[in-house]
């Protein structure tokens, strides 16, 4: 029993932040239900996060939020948001994404949300990897 235990646990995928350093700079997690996958693009400059279910898909809706919740809690929205990916990928871009950023780091929570659905992440672990993604490539935040 405790070999099949051992089992199970090592074959679950770990679901671990992780920034990557390039041309373009890389911050993500998964979960079971969705992935968050955010870039910088020095030579534009350009962030992007983009939001996908594992399952299910975002319907169109007017306004796309975050809210970031624990010891610094923070809540943005924005209507400049696209669906891609058969409406599995919710995508927004901007110049700036200190908010963004801050509440990755400072929180212990965070909700990507529309009127009708809302992925979940948990942003444990998620401290050390956003300040790497923040020193990418001297990334400027505003």
């Amino acid at each position: 029993m405790r070999a099949v235990l051992i089992s199970l646990i090592l074959s679950t995928p770990a679901f671990a932040w992780d920034a990557t350093v390039g041309q373009i700079c890389t911050l993500s997690h998964e979960t079971d239900a969705a992935k968050i996958f955010l870039t910088y693009d020095p030579s534009k400059p350009l962030y992007s996060i983009t939001v996908t279910q594992t399952n299910s898909v975002w319907k169109q809706a007017p306004w796309f939020a975050m809210r970031f919740e624990g010891s610094s809690p923070i809540e943005i929205s924005t209507s400049r948001h696209v669906l891609s990916n058969g409406a599995a990928s919710l995508t927004v871009t901007n110049t700036g994404f200190g908010n963004v950023l801050d509440g990755l780091e400072y929180n212990q929570i965070a909700y990507a949300f529309t009127q009708d659905h809302v992925a979940t992440f948990s942003l444990d672990g998620a401290a050390d990897p956003v300040r790497v993604f923040r020193e990418c490539a001297g990334a400027q935040l505003s």
